[in-house]
């Protein structure tokens, strides 16, 4: 959430910044409310000048012997028409907030304009693309034959956009997993969290989840429960509402979840395998940090995701999200894309946000300031590291074999059983 003093003290950066990102948001409402709210200030100011002139002109009147009954009876009019306009105050105040809670955040100097994902510029790539001397098949036909991936077994039990991993393909998703949070706590330095997988409306406030974006969570019905679409949510909202101290800054997080997404709007993307999902695997990558510190934490977090690509030997690509196609509440986002053989093109597999301080505003999550004293709004920071079902395409597609074997990444048979090839196992159906 933005400042409501920044907003009310810096109208035409916010009206930029929301042209910027080609937001249909105004500030129509706002700059009415504020006009509102300033002008019953004003009127309050005035009755009570007015209240305070009449209160002295009853006391000289009462010292000289007169009758102030009038005076009197008109500051009793003054006084009641102030506790009307203060009682006026706290519903305009909470109709700003809501006009606030409708607005982004403000791009990042640097994120590049644009109008739609072709606008992201890519900032460098890594790994060379395979080549293939054999038609390329997609996932789905390759996990399908290695009777690793059944898509028509989980629409069966829980419908469509869900898969059912087995063998080798459940294997590969659980040794992903512990891959994953093994290289980012014993080598970037991250602490392993396991969150809740639910979590209450007001974390989802926190992240900037709720209220913009509830058509796209799964609530659970009679509770204040939302299954998490992220462990952005459950990670961050650890420090909601707290006051850290300086020197336990940044801080690092890491957590593997299940990640629960209604997809709305989606309708026809993606319909066919594992890339858009209701429910799918994910270790998430969260930083809270002195406001600083922000812009350098960024880079580290997303070098930090792309490690975990160059270890599993996947070629990638890493792009600057454009103002249009930038997050709510993100001031700025580099996408990692993995290259996707049988689409030909690179598609997203992490994305890493710099939050600056809205969503800490909205939370609440504040540091000491070690050389003032003084509390400040840190600033978050989050990215996928990695998206697993996404990695397991990658990998599928990329190491792909003519005889319709996978070839495993070496880094990840350690965690495979010393498995160096996923082979269809006779017998299975």
């Amino acid at each position: 959430m933005l400042d409501v003093k920044f907003v009310r003290e810096n109208m035409d950066a916010v009206r930029e910044a929301l042209r910027r990102r080609r937001s249909p948001v105004t500030l129509a409402g706002f700059e009415e409310l504020d006009r509102e709210r300033r002008e019953t200030l004003s009127a309050v100011e005035k009755l009570r000048a007015e209240r305070n002139a009449a209160s002295e002109e009853i006391g000289h009147l009462r010292r000289e012997g007169n009758d102030a009954s009038a005076l009197m009876e008109r500051m009793r009019e003054v006084s009641a028409a102030i506790k009307e306009k203060e009682a006026g105050l706290p519903d305009i105040e909470h109709r700003m907030e809501e006009v606030l809670h409708s607005l982004p955040n403000v791009p990042d100097p640097s994120v590049p304009e644009g109008e739609r994902e072709e606008d992201n510029p890519t900032v460098r790539t890594w790994g060379d693309r395979p080549a293939f001397s054999f038609p390329v098949r997609d996932h789905v036909d390759i996990g399908t034959a290695l009777d690793i991936l059944d898509f028509d077994r989980a629409a069966k039990i829980a419908g469509a956009r869900f898969c059912l991993m087995k063998g080798a393909g459940a294997l590969m998703e659980r040794a992903l997993i512990n891959f994953m949070l093994d290289v980012h706590t014993r080598e970037h330095g991250y602490t392993e969290v396991l969150p809740p997988f639910l979590a209450n409306s007001a974390s989802f406030f926190g992240t900037g989840q709720l209220p913009k974006f509830e058509e796209d969570l799964f609530h659970v019905t009679g509770t204040d429960y939302y299954l998490v679409p992220t462990a952005e949510v459950p990670l961050t909202n650890i420090v909601r509402d707290e006051i850290l101290s300086a020197g336990s800054l940044p801080l690092k997080m890491t957590a593997y979840t299940p990640c629960f997404r209604a997809e709305a709007g989606s309708h026809g993307k993606d319909v066919r395998g594992m890339i858009r999902q209701h429910q799918f695997n994910k270790v998430e990558l969260v930083k809270i940090c002195r406001p600083e510190e922000s812009r350098g934490e960024l880079e580290t977090l997303t070098a930090d995701a792309e490690r975990i690509l160059e270890r599993l030997s996947l070629p990638y690509r890493v792009v600057t999200l454009c103002t249009a196609d930038l997050g709510f509440s993100a001031a700025k986002t580099y996408d990692i894309e993995a290259w996707i053989p049988s689409q030909g093109r690179y598609r997203e597999i992490s994305s890493c946000s710099n939050f600056t301080d809205f969503q800490a505003r909205r939370a609440k999550i504040r540091f000491r300031d070690g050389a003032t004293g003084k509390i400040r709004l840190a600033h978050t920071l989050n990215g996928s590291g990695l998206a697993v079902g996404r990695t397991v395409v990658a990998i599928l597609e990329n190491f792909q074999q003519e005889d319709g074997s996978v070839r495993i990444p070496e880094a990840l048979r350690p965690y495979m059983g010393g498995m160096d090839r996923i082979t269809k196992a006779k017998g299975r159906s």
